[in-house]
């Protein structure tokens, strides 16, 4: 089971206070009871408002744990897998639904921000710039470029050189890279945050310290049982992601996932000066590798983040080599010291996609956002609540008739060892 203490991140150090935490305690009812507070649970929170509702949401530790408040803050319309790919193995108009999805899910994480007034989440549309750390992973980056455009005809995308490249990372690492325009960074502690208050003010209930110990079904509805209390509701909602083996009630997806560590360090605050090369326009970037690594400006630190397979909690020789690769791709770091040093789990799926769907006829989930699940996670849960209420709407790649399990599932730790092992051989060779 994973800790069950936040870890000390810079997020946690600058977001807004959150209010007093509150555990379920006796009975309590709902129209929908919701397992997890992150941005796919609290996004069907406020959905349920919307169409009349009375959602409660059940937390097993506190608003944000997971991803949502760890990851790096990179707001984006991409998946895990290439739209050309997806056009090769399912044809141009599911491709073509799968990007309008991606566009969508941006859009919802603006609505919010602009309808709950979040302004402390800091959204700012700036730009993502994937950079290429050699000529092969450049070409691939042009190449989907071209298509993307093409065949469905985004104008996002703009191809930098080595030169452009350099001039936007401050970086020499870097061979060229594609900007995309429709992307952003925020604070995600208090965007989750900020959704949670949201979700209070407009008449949802939110039970932090509160594990789903158990859950039964009957023709009636579902109980949810926690240590201390139950809760009936007429419908389910699983939005536990890779946290769901924190306890038994979100079981039925645990499967489908494999938790796959990642972890940012950021530095001291660093003089203004040194920003004025340094990712000059404060946008996110990510690098082509396959054990992906990412940065981007906040204040006056620069964040650097990256996957792997670093087990059950976080080790110092996995940081020491994280702040390496930074210093490596920015030498003007040279003696500049890393104050924050954080890790949580990205819930990864066999095809790289999320997985939407029923588990039964009163219980709906939603999971496995591949580590871009900022944007995607806000708008699944508005079509998670809507799919445990009986509607459909095209949800492409991502709809499932049920969780897919993983095969092999006792094997996952030594097989993310083993292929996170074969993609850093693969990276230092450049293939």
């Amino acid at each position: 089971m994973p800790n069950l203490t936040p870890p000390r991140s810079l997020w946690r150090e600058t977001a807004a206070p959150a209010p007093p935490p509150r555990s379920l305690s006796g009975a309590a009812s709902a129209d929908v009871a919701i397992i997890g507070a992150g941005y796919t649970g609290l996004s069907a929170a406020l959905r349920a408002i919307e169409r009349g509702l009375k959602p409660v949401v059940l937390e097993a530790c506190e608003v944000g744990f997971g991803a949502s408040g760890r990851n790096g803050g990179v707001v984006s319309t991409k998946y895990r897998v290439s739209l050309s790919d997806m056009a090769k193995h399912h044809g141009v108009e599911r491709a073509r639904r799968m990007s309008r999805l991606g566009h969508d899910a941006m859009d919802c994480v603006e609505r919010y921000v602009e309808a709950f007034d979040l302004r402390a989440a800091g959204f700012a549309k700036t730009g993502n710039l994937r950079c290429a750390h050699n000529a092969h992973a450049l070409a691939a980056l042009v190449e989907e470029a071209r298509t993307v455009g093409e065949t469905f005809g985004e104008t996002c995308l703009k191809v930098l050189d080595a030169a452009e490249t350099r001039h936007e990372t401050g970086s020499g690492a870097f061979v060229g890279g594609v900007l995309n325009s429709h992307a952003g960074v925020i604070h995600p502690l208090n965007y989750v945050r900020g959704l949670a208050e949201a979700v209070r003010r407009n008449g949802g209930e939110i039970y932090e310290q509160s594990a789903v110990v158990a859950v039964s079904r009957s023709p009636a509805g579902v109980e949810l049982a926690t240590a201390q209390g139950r809760l009936r509701a007429d419908r389910l909602v699983i939005a536990t992601n890779a946290y769901s083996d924190l306890a038994p009630g979100s079981a039925a997806v645990g499967r489908a996932v494999i938790p796959f560590r990642s972890a940012m360090v950021a530095t001291e605050p660093l003089p203004p000066d040194l920003f004025e090369t340094l990712v000059p326009h404060g946008r996110s970037y990510s690098e082509t590798r396959r054990m992906m690594r990412w940065f981007r400006r906040i204040d006056d630190r620069l964040l650097f983040g990256g996957r792997g397979a670093f087990g059950k909690s976080d080790s110092a020789s996995a940081f020491l080599a994280l702040e390496a690769a930074m210093k490596d791709i920015f030498p003007q770091l040279a003696g500049k010291t890393v104050t924050h040093r954080w890790s949580g789990l990205v819930a990864m799926t066999m095809d790289s996609l999320p997985q939407i769907g029923l588990a039964d006829s009163r219980t709906a989930f939603s999971v496995g956002y591949n580590g871009t699940g900022i944007a995607m996670a806000s708008l699944l849960g508005r079509h998670v609540l809507d799919l445990v209420l009986g509607e459909e709407t095209d949800l492409g790649l991502m709809r499932r008739a049920r969780p897919e399990a993983i095969p092999f599932y006792f094997l996952r730790e030594p097989a993310v060892r083993m292929v996170a092992g074969w993609y850093q051989f693969l990276d230092r060779i450049g293939r």
